[in-house]
């Protein structure tokens, strides 16, 4: 297999350094980590889409809170389909999504692909379908989902990795892809683990923001990003516990993992070798 490190979108919001780490004015940089994976059989399969095209040219698609709280940037460059289309591929040839969960920034691409089977955790897709508080309207946002081919839900099952529940076998998908269940941001969230000759990557979502909260013993994360995480996570104990155990499995399986999360620009640009705006 071969993998792509994407950049599908681009938010901007008030603090610079307060958010990032590393930006000198006033605004952060923050990415939408995506993967596209060529297989041998199974065609393209996406790990999350970052924003669309349609996010992009209807933003009333997206909250209004969010746009103005996370100053998102509408550029059609920064969707997948425009991302993928530059690598010469086009849209049908992706055959499979793998979401980490179904927040705003992540799923927004999905229409893109309407012939693409759409692999999650069922719990994500009940939680998002009841959409029971406030926020969760803001943060799920079902025009985005419309036109999908299909939907593939998954409760855990198969054999654990490094010692967290995992799902194996999914369907219609190379068995070197596994989903890792990671509540605590929502309670369907999941990471992607994929096993490569070199090791195991991890695409960790929303588990973690910033690069300093793993591959060291202590937690060590910008004000602004544990201020989102606590606002977004739908359980924070959950959170907070998923979190711990990644980060110790971050220094104890250093050579064998290597784990990223969504919005840190630093760590797609370490992985893809582009800097992001």
């Amino acid at each position: 297999m071969k993998i792509h490190h994407l950049n599908c979108g681009c938010m901007c919001p008030l603090g610079g350094a307060f958010y990032d780490g590393f930006s000198k004015g006033l605004h952060a940089h923050l990415v939408c980590h995506c993967l596209l994976i060529e297989t041998d059989r199974d065609g393209l399969v996406l790990v999350d889409t970052g924003f669309g095209l349609d996010d992009v040219r209807q933003p009333s698609r997206l909250s209004a809170f969010f746009r103005g709280l996370n100053n998102i940037q509408r550029r059609e460059s920064l969707t997948a389909r425009a991302r993928i289309e530059a690598l010469g591929f086009q849209a049908a040839d992706v055959r499979h999504i793998i979401l980490t969960h179904l927040d705003f920034d992540h799923a927004g691409g999905l229409t893109d692909f309407p012939h693409a089977r759409v692999h999650l955790m069922q719990q994500e897709i009940d939680t998002a379908s009841a959409r029971h508080s406030w926020l969760q309207r803001e943060r799920y946002r079902p025009g985005q989902w419309s036109g999908s081919a299909g939907w593939e839900g998954y409760q855990v099952q198969g054999e654990r990795w490094f010692g967290f529940d995992a799902v194996t076998a999914l369907r219609g998908l190379p068995p070197e892809i596994l989903l890792v269940p990671l509540a605590g941001h929502t309670p369907g969230h999941a990471g992607i683990a994929i096993s490569q000759p070199e090791g195991w990557l991890l695409h960790g979502g929303d588990a973690w923001f910033y690069r300093e909260e793993m591959r060291r013993p202590e937690r060590k994360c910008t004000p602004g990003l544990r201020f989102y995480q606590w606002m977004m996570a739908m359980d924070n104990d959950a959170r907070r516990r998923n979190q711990q155990r990644l980060r110790e499995l971050s220094c104890s399986h250093a050579q064998e993992i290597t784990f990223f999360c969504s919005h840190d620009a630093r760590e797609l640009e370490a992985l893809s070798g582009v800097k992001n705006p």
